[in-house]
């Protein structure tokens, strides 16, 4: 049990009541947390805890007689001289009072206990209190699960589903129906990413913010963000080394590495953590193999008010460009082939390098009011090779193909915000205020586009290697340019009407240009400059302190722009898409042991960009286009007796499209959003029944069939994916060591989990098996 001193007052419900003897709150805290100290009370504690006494000068009297007083100094002198029966212990130190902190927060992350970050929602505020839906996979279930991207790590996460991540080289997250690739949703730290994965071994756990999040964010989709939460410095010396072997099947095998270790640097509040991680895999299809270098120090200052913390990650990589399989158009199956043959070269890889840096300053005024301030600039280069399906003959297996590449991406963000977060007393009415603003400036630019011809292979009978990487650059193709800047501010406000009732309401002011365009020499295909003001609404009611009801409205926003030319030139005229969401639902935490969420939402998006060639064979640009997203969703995460822990989720998702001016495209479902999706995973604890401390876990995931492109010509089977693990804890020569054995996809089950075209369509992971040894320090 995890024990907080207050010295600031007691929190009840809305209202903060003072209390008294808060000194002697958080030494009996202290003593409580620190079991060494259990048994002892200090005489300053026992004072302090007693209510102050004025002390009056006394009245003059006569001088005692001489005798008297040499008595009483001799009895004084002797008390001096006497060795004290209770002395007074030794104050924890910071770095003794974190090892405590950290051991009492171990049984409930073994437990799956889950609270959002504060970056999530800009404030501290509990989910019971807030009027969106934050889904949180917590940072024992990445241990156990082990996902090796944010995809896998989201299977834990009710309507999220995959949609194209470029041949396996970028995070492609659809939520609540809507969702893409470099579309600014994925965040580390509440703040903007650009490299193409977010997920490594510095993160600590993920967070999804359901439904529009404009007005915390700006520019953004309206199925919410993902937010990775960095793994922090702490002020208690400790570390680990682990290694882990994989195999995808006898020839397939892989190592990685990972050393994570932190502590204080003095005792002034100092802090350190060093991450470093190393892999190298083989690919599961024919050929390819994954190699990744990452090296992540930060460094944090916990002061008495303030805190600071800087980290930095630099990341090096290469995988492999694979585009998956394909789909017949007649039969609607996918080709005839086995599973691990590709269709490209073995020279289609992605390569690259990424770095991240971000600072950022939390101070306390007072018990009500804080600041934070962050910054955070990400940056990314890679180059690929990206051999191209261009059509099948499913009869003969003749596979036509162009050799294709990029050469020269760069994209990198830049991002600043400050808000002030605190309370005060409107006549009986506690209000919860949040009031910033942020700016981003954003590139992201390809500089060679390469389009080459290439001899066509027959993929029933291949014979690879006779080609190699394409050199031809295509001018007109390349320098794809968008840069994007905004500029904002906000504002939210909880207004506490009782002591269950509470009202929500925000608005952000967002100023914002773009660019976008392509070629050589450069033309300008998007010139937008708009501004906009965004509101938010909502109402919480408590039904008891561990359920609470609420509604919320939402809206979102996000220009309309295009690389490619498409006849004119997006300008400010042209209407940026919308989007609008209303949700109610249910939250509860029980007994700090179980949390989740029921939500019911209706979300709308207009202004949809579509293009259309017309009688005189001229592409024009059309923002008429509606879709609509519908759906259910529960979440659960948490311990459910002191054994056994879940984390589970279920989300029925309704998305379509509800208007265009193209006839093909009306009423459609949009693509790779399934209808229902699902997931429960379980571990069972054994506890102290043995020498060492083991746990059994295992669950799957079902994913719904969905469309595998926007005309729902075919569809991408559902499926369901099986997982297992269990690690065993022990000592050797008194040093903990913990062994990890994990089966991903546990029957070899071959699935499809998103879809660009019939010509396109990625394939999941085979049965991966791994073995790894963590040793603490």
């Amino acid at each position: 049990m995890k024990v907080r001193a207050s010295v600031d007052g007691l929190r009840i419900g809305s209202h903060r009541h003072r209390a008294g003897g808060s000194r002697a709150g958080l030494l009996v805290g202290v003593v409580l947390l620190l079991t060494e100290f259990s048994s002892h009370t200090t005489s300053a504690q026992a004072q302090s805890a007693l209510p102050p006494v004025t002390v009056e000068a006394p009245a003059q009297r006569s001088r005692p007689a001489r005798a008297s007083e040499q008595s009483s100094r001799r009895m004084q002198a002797a008390a001096r001289r006497r060795p004290a029966r209770n002395p007074a212990p030794t104050p924890p130190t910071l770095s003794e009072r974190a090892a405590a902190d950290a051991a009492a927060q171990q049984a409930a992350k073994l437990g799956y206990r889950a609270m959002p970050s504060a970056t999530t929602l800009r404030s501290g505020a509990s989910p019971l209190d807030t009027s969106q839906a934050v889904n949180v996979v917590p940072e024992q279930v990445l241990k156990d699960q082990l996902p090796r991207n944010i995809d896998d790590a989201l299977i834990n996460v009710s309507g999220v589903t995959q949609t194209n991540t470029l041949a396996g080289s970028q995070d492609a997250v659809i939520r609540r129906g809507f969702g893409d690739n470099r579309d600014g949703s994925i965040m580390r730290n509440g703040m903007p990413l650009v490299q193409g994965r977010s997920f490594n071994p510095a993160v600590e756990s993920v967070e999804v913010l359901k439904g529009p999040a404009s007005l915390l964010y700006g520019i953004m989709d309206p199925g919410g963000i993902v937010n990775t939460i960095s793994k922090r410095p702490e002020l208690y010396q400790h570390g680990s080394v682990a290694l882990l072997g994989s195999a995808f099947n006898a020839s397939k095998t892989g190592a990685d590495g990972l050393l994570d270790v932190t502590g204080p640097i003095g005792d002034q509040g100092l802090a350190y953590r060093f991450i470093g991680y190393g892999v190298s895999e083989d690919y599961w299809r024919n050929f390819g193999r994954h190699r990744e270098m990452l090296v992540a120090p930060s460094l944090a200052w916990y002061g008495q008010d303030t805190t600071v913390q800087l980290n930095y990650e630099h990341r090096e990589f290469i995988y492999p460009f694979d585009r998956g399989t394909a789909f017949n158009p007649v039969t609607k199956a996918p080709l005839a082939v086995p599973a691990t043959r590709r269709l490209d070269e073995p020279f289609n890889n992605t390569w690259g390098t990424s770095d991240l840096l971000q600072a950022s300053v939390e101070h306390r005024f007072n018990p009500d009011w804080k600041l934070y301030a962050g910054y955070s600039y990400n940056t990314e280069t890679f180059s690929a090779n990206q051999l191209r399906i261009t059509g099948i003959n499913f009869t003969t297996g003749n596979e036509t193909r162009s050799n294709d590449g990029t050469r020269g991406s760069l994209s990198n963000v830049s991002y600043g915000t400050s808000y002030i977060s605190g309370g005060f007393w409107l006549g009986n009415m506690r209000n919860e205020l949040v009031f910033g603003g942020d700016g981003q400036y954003r590139t992201i630019y390809r500089d060679s586009l390469i389009r080459q011809a290439t001899p066509a292979i027959n993929i029933y009978n291949p014979v690879y290697g006779l080609i190699g990487p394409g050199t031809t650059v295509s001018n007109s193709d390349s320098a794809q340019t968008d840069k994007l800047g905004q500029w904002s501010l906000f504002v939210q406000d909880t207004l506490h009407l009782t002591d269950r009732l509470a009202l929500v309401g925000g608005v952000r002011y967002m100023d914002y240009d773009q660019i976008a365009g392509r070629g050589k020499p450069f033309v300008t295909n998007t010139n937008v400059s708009q501004d906009k003001v965004l509101p938010l609404g909502g109402a919480i009611f408590k039904l008891t302190d561990q359920v609470s009801l609420y509604a919320s409205y939402t809206q979102s926003l996000k220009p309309n722009s295009t690389i490619a030319p498409i006849g004119v030139v997006i300008d400010s005229n042209v209407a940026p898409e919308e989007g609008v969401s209303y949700e109610t639902g249910v939250k509860f935490d029980l007994n700090k042991r179980i949390s989740g969420t029921l939500a019911l939402y209706d979300l709308d998006k207009k202004n949809v960009q579509t293009t259309k060639t017309n009688s005189a064979g001229i592409v024009e640009l059309h923002t008429v286009g509606r879709a609509r997203s519908r759906g259910v969703e529960l979440d659960v995460t948490g311990r459910l007796t002191d054994n056994w822990a879940l984390i589970g989720s279920y989300g029925y998702t309704d998305a379509r499209v509800t208007a265009s001016e193209d006839p093909t495209l009306l009423g459609r479902k949009l693509q790779n959003v399934a209808l229902n999706t699902a997931s429960l995973y379980l571990v069972y604890d054994f506890g102290t029944a043995l020498p060492g401390q083991l746990r059994l876990g295992g669950g799957a995931r079902y994913v719904g069939d969905r469309p595998g492109d926007s005309t729902n010509n075919f569809f991408l089977p559902s499926y369901v994916v099986a997982d297992i693990f269990a690690t065993y804890e022990t000592r050797y020569q008194n040093t903990p060591v913990i062994y990890q054995f994990n089966v991903k996809n546990l029957f070899d089950t071959v699935y499809y989990p998103s879809a660009v075209n019939n010509l396109n369509v990625a394939i999941g992971d085979a049965r991966r098996v791994s073995l790894s040894a963590t040793v603490k320090f």
